[in-house]
């Protein structure tokens, strides 16, 4: 519920309420589930290419908006974006 600089918080992406900024864009991070991923664990998944742990956790919020007899939208991973914080991408595809 709570941002922590200098990540925005997962409630705001999620409800719509945080437009990126030209950084956010130019790193990536653009509106979508893969943004809350980078937020939580962005370190440590984001910004290397596809891994197990981001397309299970993908996996997981399909089923359940599936469950809930909702979209889950666009831009599901963080593949490719920099983590907040990070100036690097790494890519590893």
């Amino acid at each position: 519920m709570t941002a922590q600089s200098p990540k925005p918080s997962c409630h705001s992406v999620i409800i719509g309420a945080r437009s990126p900024s030209s950084s956010d864009q130019a790193a990536g991070r653009v509106p979508g589930y893969g943004v809350t991923t980078n937020i939580s664990n962005g370190g440590v998944e984001c910004g290397k290419g596809r891994n197990p742990e981001v397309e299970d956790r993908i996996g997981f919020y399909k089923r359940y908006c599936g469950m809930l007899g909702i979209s889950y939208g666009n831009n599901l991973d963080c593949y490719n974006q920099r983590p907040f914080g990070n100036g690097v991408l790494v890519n590893s595809m």
